[in-house]
């Protein structure tokens, strides 16, 4: 089957009636579909693409693992709507000559001060509706903070989590987004692959004896993808600060020759490695100073 909406569900029962279930990747089997879209070509299709040895199927997902997977999509379009308040608020307030200053977290209590302020330069009509978007930002706060708790709770029954806290940048979300979404490390070959398949390494455009590598790919799971990259953002802006081990440094000598962003990238690449090695071998991340 294609790897599309309910085909997890669907592969889990069949799995049940005694039958071995190979998922592929959508895109993978769309190149084999040839002229009119039917579901005699799609069988063909699918028929064709499993024959092809390079296109690696997609494993079926446990309930638990949809369940981590669900939790992350709800906290991550909450967060957007957040931003998007945030935002609305700000534009607002701005074409009333009223400035916020930066940063999230003093939007909401400057915006409250503004309009229990009578004597504030914001017309009365829309102080409620104001009022109202400050409150709409409480409570999708609220539902986020809910949703974390809810994977903390889950990530203490997971051993895998715990080994992968101790990686430098990776944290909570990180750890279990890793577990929902990959599931089992083991149909990674190497480190390499799994970055790979994270779309961190260098996209090839090579010919004949012409090898041309620009940059990242960005396959994969685009939600995996800016954790690590984030983490990543603090491990090289913390790089300073704590006492530096080997991969600190590398971090370190890496952001003196690059930008900011790039240098981001490359740790991010670094950390999947580290992932993939921790996940692979069952066992903490073991820090090396540096002499």
């Amino acid at each position: 089957m294609e790897a599309c909406g309910s085909a997890h569900y669907w592969g889990r029962r069949i799995e049940g009636l005694g039958h071995r279930v190979v998922l592929l990747p959508p895109y993978h089997v769309r190149p084999y579909v040839r002229r009119n879209k039917t579901d005699r070509t799609d069988a063909k299709g699918i028929l064709e693409a499993s024959r092809n040895e390079d296109i690696h199927p997609v494993p079926v997902k446990t309930v638990s693992q949809q369940v981590l997977t669900s939790l992350h999509r709800l906290r991550s379009g909450w967060m957007s709507e957040r931003t998007a308040r945030i935002n609305c608020l700000r534009g607002l307030l701005r074409e009333l000559g009223v400035f916020i200053p930066t940063g999230a977290r003093q939007v909401v209590p400057a915006v409250w001060a503004l309009v229990e302020d009578a004597d504030a330069d914001v017309p009365d009509t829309l102080r409620p509706f104001l009022a109202e978007l400050c409150q709409e930002i409480r409570e999708i706060e609220a539902r986020v903070d809910r949703v974390e708790r809810q994977l903390q709770a889950m990530s203490q029954q997971l051993p895998v989590v715990a080994q992968l806290l101790t990686i430098p940048g990776v944290g909570l979300l990180t750890a279990t987004a890793l577990l929902a979404f990959i599931g089992d490390i083991r149909r990674f070959p190497s480190a390499r692959h799994l970055a790979s398949y994270l779309g961190l390494t260098p996209r090839e455009y090579s010919s004949g004896l012409r090898r041309r590598l620009g940059g990242i790919s960005k396959r994969g799971d685009g939600y995996l993808r800016t954790l690590l990259i984030h983490g990543a953002r603090s491990v090289l802006l913390r790089a300073r600060t704590h006492q530096p081990d080997r991969l600190r440094e590398w971090a370190h000598q890496i952001a003196k020759t690059h930008v900011h962003n790039k240098a981001a990238v490359a740790v991010a690449n670094k950390m999947a490695r580290v992932v993939w090695a921790v996940w692979t071998h069952a066992k903490p991340y073991q820090s090396q100073l540096t002499a």
